[in-house]
Parts: structure tokens; sequence; C-alpha cells
């Protein structure tokens, strides 16, 4: 009698490794950034606070909190070697690429010399992603080469103020940040795994998050927010919405946005990025963009039963904040790199090289045969 494997394709139900960061999909809608609550963080706590407590494995007390912002705020400046690099990426380049870049750069030219270097990387990384994407898209856009003082007391502010050469609303600094630490951390995903491969290599910091934003760029991990805000753009009421997903639905087409690899029940990060995209369609007089938004999730529910997940409402409440499109991917690289790094130094503190086995599908063993006693095959000459 044969037993029949089971598939574990995509790692799927494979538990591989122990982690004390992030516990995601518990009942099959649970998020907890060591032990605290997502719903909790997003209400009571900043960005900073939440990179803080994934970094250090606590919530800061206010002293530690102030030395941490002051850190970070005298970590943003980028070093001329880098921002001459980011000048000569194209602006034809994908966003994700720019960071991907910028980060290895960064890496030859501050490299992490030890261990014991980590935090400060993790750091300074941190600090400087945001000054990344908004130097780049602001030199390939109109030529302006940003400088890195700024009044903005965190990264929410300070990001949106370069982006767009202003200070943001208050609203849209709140929601930026409130985004920030809904995007913070997400245990073992694609991308988290990636950057835990790297390090058990025993490899630096750099080389670890650089591999983690190419996974991420892959548009089955990052990029939903990019294909959600591309399918909204293309209705202009409700009801055209509607008609639209129903004969998507009907063809069998790729929605993006809706489901999830972990959640069954619902993503628990939706319902807060949700609040915050109706108020700030609100703040801005959108009669479009949200009203579709809500409709499309509808449609998806009572046909498909899937629900929103992060990625969908965040694609509007960035659209309100007058991010373009092209960013929406590397603003997860901002916020999650404070989980990426906390990753990097679980994994070192009880290291062991991660190498799975394989089921091998190819031929049976076979005799060798010399080159010119081979036949053609299949026509091949």
């Amino acid at each position: 009698m044969t037993t029949k494997k089971k598939k574990t394709g995509g790692l799927a139900g494979v538990v591989a490794g122990q982690t004390a960061i992030c516990t995601v999909g518990t009942e099959g809608k649970g998020l907890d950034y060591r032990g605290y609550s997502i719903f909790d963080l997003a209400e009571h706590a900043t960005f900073e606070e939440v990179a803080f407590l994934l970094l250090y494995g606590e919530l800061p007390m206010i002293k530690e909190l102030d030395s941490f912002k002051a850190r970070l705020r005298s970590k943003r400046a980028l070093p001329e070697a880098v921002a001459q690099t980011l000048e000569k990426i194209p602006a034809t380049a994908h966003p994700m690429d720019v960071l991907r870049t910028g980060c290895s750069m960064l890496g030859v030219i501050e490299p992490e010399n030890s261990f014991d270097d980590q935090l400060p990387t993790a750091e300074r990384l941190l600090a400087t992603f945001p000054s990344m994407l908004a130097y780049w898209h602001r030199f390939v856009t109109d030529g302006t080469r940003i400088d890195f003082e700024s009044n903005e007391d965190g990264i929410a502010g300070y990001f949106l103020e370069k982006l767009h050469g202003k200070a943001p609303s208050d609203l849209m600094r709140e929601a930026m940040d409130c985004s920030l630490i809904l995007y913070a951390e997400h245990e073992f995903n694609a991308s988290t795994f990636t950057a835990r491969v790297c390090t058990a290599t025993l490899s630096d910091m750099h080389s670890a998050i650089t591999g983690a934003i190419g996974t991420l760029r892959g548009p089955l991990h990052g990029g939903a927010n990019e294909a959600a805000m591309e399918l909204i753009e293309k209705f202009s009421t409700p009801d055209e919405a509607e008609a639209g997903i129903m004969e998507m639905l009907a063809n069998k087409s790729l929605i993006m946005g809706f489901g999830h690899r972990v959640y069954t029940v619902s993503d628990p990060r939706n319902e807060v990025i949700k609040g915050w995209a109706k108020r700030l369609g609100e703040e801005v007089g959108d009669t479009v963009l949200y009203p579709v938004s809500e409709r499309i999730a509808d449609v998806m529910w009572r046909e498909k039963k899937l629900f929103p997940n992060l990625d969908f409402f965040s694609a509007s409440a960035y659209h309100f904040m007058g991010i373009p499109t092209a960013l929406f991917t590397p603003i997860f690289v901002l916020s999650r790199v404070s989980g990426w790094a906390a990753h990097v130094i679980e994994q070192r503190s009880n290291n062991r090289l991660i190498r799975p086995g394989a089921e091998y599908i190819g031929p049976g063993s076979r005799d060798f045969v010399a080159i010119e006693d081979r036949e053609p095959d299949g026509g091949m000459v």
C-alpha cells in the first residue's frame, strides 16, 4: 500500500522556523506584533513606536522614543555617492528598482562591518529609504535635488513633505503614519523569508534587505495596491464598477487586492485603512474613487466571498494623499524594512543555515552517451 504524499507547493502549511516577532492569521483574521494587537497599535501608537517595538522587542519609554526619533532624524541625509547613483537611474525605471539599488549602494558606502552594527544599520535604512524614494522621484520629475532638513518629526510626515515639497495636512500625516504601522510586519511572507534565508548564510544586513526588496517587487507579493488603483480608476460610477467587475468575473480575470494566502475570514488591516481612505476622500472632496472602491468590495464579497486585503483600500488612500501609483509598493518598503530588519536580527540570534530539501521529479538513472553517438531527439539538430 502506498501513502499519497501531501503536496507542499510554495511551502504551504510548512513551518519553516520560530519567531517571537509576529503572529498572523490566528483564527483566520488576527495580527499581532510582539503580542500587541494591530488594532491597538494602529489606534494608539506611532510608526516610530512600532518600529522600536519590532527592532528592540518592547514598546519604548518616552525617553527611549525621543532618542530613537532623534537618531532617525540625524540619519536621513544620503551620502553624495548614493544621491549621484539615484540621479543616474532613468525616469522609466520602476521605483522598486530605485530602492533596491539605493540599498545596495548604501551597503557599499557604509558597510555593516560586524553584527554589532546591526541596529544602527537598521536605523540608517529606516531613515534613508524615504529620502531615497523622494530624492529620485523629485529629481526625475522636475530636476529638484531635495534637501534632507525638515521640521517633520516622524517618517510619515517627512516623506510626504519631501515628496510634495510642502508640509502635509494633519489628516494625511496621521493616515500615512497608520499605513506604515499596518505594513510594518507580517511574519514569514515571501520577502521576509528571503531576508532570513540570506541572513542564515551570515551575509550582511544590506544584502538581506536588498533581496527582500527584490522579492517584494514581484506582483504576486507586492504591487497589489498599484493593480487595485489601476482597476478602480477604470470606473466613473459605482454602477459602472459593478458591471465591469461582473464582466471580469465572468471572464475569470484576475482581480488584485482581494483574499489572502494566510487570512481566511478577513484581513484585519483592511478595516483600519478603509476608514482612513473614507476620511481622506472626504477631505479632498472625492465623490468617485471611494464609492467605486466600496462597490467593488461589495460585489467581490457577494459573488466570490472574497474580502479586500490591506492593499485594496490603501490604493485610494495613497491616491488621496497625492502619491503617484508607481510609488505605492515602494512605500511598503519604507515600512516593512522595520520588520525585515527585526527578522534579520532574530535569525542571527539563533542561526542555522536554511536549506530545505526537494522532491525530485526528473528522469531516472541514465547511461551517459558520447556526443558522436547521440541520436537526434524531436527533430533537433
